[in-house]
């Protein structure tokens, strides 16, 4: 992991960003015909945070929340999944954001989302009031494009986080592209780029590609952000194609050595909600390149954390067990290509039960 070899750090991820309350539908339908709601939390980057502590990592999220309930909650709630929440701030002035969401897919156009989060207490980070003796005492430093849409004054922050100096911990950036919170007049797609181009890990979907940048396949996207030593390239049902080098080093702009490129099929699920799943795959990939594991089984880590969302009502579960995991992600190809994962199989896989082949 470019970065890391020689480095002494008190965490292993930092993952930097908004967390919210999210209230959950109590059935199917249009938020004006839900009756009432549930309450949760959402956010990229503490999603990342959570899955990695659940793993087994030294996971710290660093954020802003209101000095209100919702922030008491959101910060209880998440250092109860044993990430490190120490260095979070209390803005007494803004509140902490909320949201509510149907429980449709989020890819189909009977989805809805409210916000409620302009002028929350994270869209008030700035260079000036992050503990930055947190956000780089680490190994990696986990972001997403989401941070950089919500004020000027966080764009200042991820531009500032993701430029090269000595040290940088490696910098792992989720490109995260909501068209719906960038203000009018910025130039979002652009922004993404430019941090994606800055940064060591980046993760990104084929069609958020297409969308942001207009730019169409694998090869296509890499010749747009030849940069980061790793590029994960997420294909939906078709898998992930993986571009990565050595010989780079963290924050000096990536490395000359050429690429090697590793694609994995997706799993087959038997999908409860399709929400969460990318940030839990991004959990599973920077798990396993902690652990110096290889390409191929960092990309199948990722796809068995996703698994373990995508079977379950929420954005959030428990991972399955390391050592199932990795005798899963050791499988030879065929295997793999004929698992089939369901509701339950994370505790199955705790019980030492067999998962479904097809």
């Amino acid at each position: 992991m470019p970065g890391s070899a020689a480095r002494t750090a008190t965490a292993d991820v930092v993952c930097l960003g908004e967390s919210m309350v999210t209230f959950l539908p109590s059935q199917p339908g249009r938020l004006a015909d839900v009756p009432s709601f549930g309450r949760g939390i959402g956010g990229a980057e503490s999603n990342v945070a959570c899955a990695l502590a659940a793993a087994g990592h030294r996971a710290k999220w660093v954020g802003r929340v209101g000095a209100d309930g919702f922030g008491d909650h959101l910060v209880d709630t998440i250092a109860g999944y044993g990430v490190d929440t120490s260095a979070v701030r209390r803005d007494p002035a803004r509140p902490t954001g909320i949201y509510f969401r149907t429980a449709t897919d989020r890819a189909t156009d009977t989805h809805e989302v409210a916000y409620y989060r302009a002028g929350s207490a994270a869209s008030a980070m700035s260079p000036e009031n992050v503990p930055y003796e947190d956000l780089l005492d680490t190994r990696v430093l986990h972001l997403s494009g989401i941070t950089a849409a919500l004020s000027a004054d966080c764009l200042a922050l991820l531009r500032d986080l993701t430029a090269p100096r000595e040290g940088r911990p490696l910098v792992s950036f989720d490109v995260n592209h909501r068209p719906g919170l960038w203000r009018d007049g910025e130039a979002g797609p652009e922004v993404l780029l430019d941090l994606a181009r800055r940064s060591d890990l980046v993760f990104v979907g084929e069609d958020e590609a297409e969308e942001a940048w207009g730019v169409h396949g694998t090869e296509a996207i890499r010749a747009a952000l030849p940069e980061p030593d790793v590029l994960v390239v997420k294909r939906g049902s078709d898998g992930v194609t993986v571009f990565s080098r050595t010989g780079g080093t963290a924050g000096t702009g990536g490395g000359t050595a050429e690429d090697t490129v590793t694609t994995v099929p997706s799993l087959h699920v038997d999908v409860v909600a399709a929400v969460g799943a990318g940030d839990a795959f991004a959990a599973g990939f920077l798990s396993a390149t902690l652990r110096g594991l290889p390409v191929r089984d960092r990309a199948r880590h990722g796809h068995l954390m996703a698994a373990a969302v995508l079977t379950v009502p929420g954005d959030l579960t428990g991972p399955p067990p390391r050592d199932h995991a990795d005798r899963l992600a050791a499988l030879d190809d065929e295997a793999w290509g004929t698992l089939r994962l369901g509701p339950g199989w994370t505790v199955a896989a705790g019980a030492n039960e067999e998962v479904r082949v097809t």
